[in-house]
């Protein structure tokens, strides 16, 4: 399968190949800040990534020495102002995270350099992240007079605990991507971020089913707020029964009986909604 620009961006790069979806925030000069422009189009990205069939996994990275620099503060002291009541208001990078929360296919984050405020918390609904040894990272909100934002007063205790989220935010400092490795933000620091991401898609791209993923990227996601672990067996058994009189639990089973690769004849697209019930 050649590679392809999936659509034209002003902020985004897109390049599909062989399922494997490379998504590049794409300012250079400006390190790739955060801008309403690239939230809008990231918004519509994401969309049209999960509900395209070609597309497998999807890899997030950056363009140029920095992953995202955070929000582009051009505007001064009245970037955060709104003439939004405050019952309007919505944090742009909350609408994007809650997009990436919902869907169904893998997200793995190549954190390629400087990752600061929403360039970092933008990383957190997403299923693995990937660092540059060294890169400049934190979650600084408290030292420009804000707070967290892009839900991650929901995501980052879940992946690191109360109490580091709550050191991280509450100094604002910056972050060693050691630490980071060690507190569980990150699954791996590497030299080059986007190959590591890479390889990690292609295996799965290669060697599972899309169905399976679909589902299984939304059980651990929302499992995270049920209130008992029959929750859990309820909704597993329920795609379980589904799986097992489905094209892909066969070809599963038969090509490892007959030692030799899967050919899953299902996309994402034959994945009923199991959660909605």
């Amino acid at each position: 399968m050649r590679k392809e620009c999936i659509v034209l961006y002003e902020t985004l790069k897109t390049e599909l190949d062989e399922g494997v979806l490379t998504l590049t925030l794409n300012r250079p000069d400006k390190m790739n800040a955060y801008t309403v422009k690239m939230n809008e189009e990231l918004l519509h990205a994401y969309r049209e990534a999960d509900s395209n069939d070609k597309v497998r996994v999807i890899v997030v990275t950056g363009s140029g020495r920095a992953f995202c620099a955070g929000m582009d503060l051009s505007e001064g002291g009245g970037t955060f102002a709104s003439e939004d009541t405050q019952e309007e208001y919505r944090d742009i990078g909350g609408q994007v995270s809650v997009q990436v929360y919902e869907m169904k296919k893998p997200l793995i984050a190549a954190i390629n350099g400087a990752a600061v405020g929403i360039g970092l918390t933008m990383t957190l609904p997403m299923d693995i992240r990937i660092i540059k040894k060294g890169a400049k990272i934190g979650f600084v909100f408290g030292r420009r007079g804000i707070g967290p934002e892009a839900a991650s007063g929901w995501f980052l205790p879940r992946l690191v605990g109360v109490g580091k989220a709550l050191e991280w935010t509450l100094t604002g400092r910056y972050i060693a991507t050691e630490e980071a490795l060690v507190a569980g933000l990150v699954q791996y620091e590497s030299e080059d971020p986007l190959e590591k991401a890479l390889e990690i898609a292609r295996d799965i791209t290669a060697n599972t089913a899309a169905t399976s993923n679909g589902f299984t990227r939304q059980l651990m996601w929302k499992m995270l707020g049920a209130s008992h672990p029959y929750e859990s067996h309820l909704i597993e058994s329920r795609f379980l029964h589904w799986a097992g009189n489905n094209g892909d639990a066969n070809e599963g089973i038969q090509s490892f009986i007959e030692k030799r690769p899967a050919f899953f004849p299902l996309t994402t697209s034959d994945l009923p909604d199991f959660f909605d019930k």
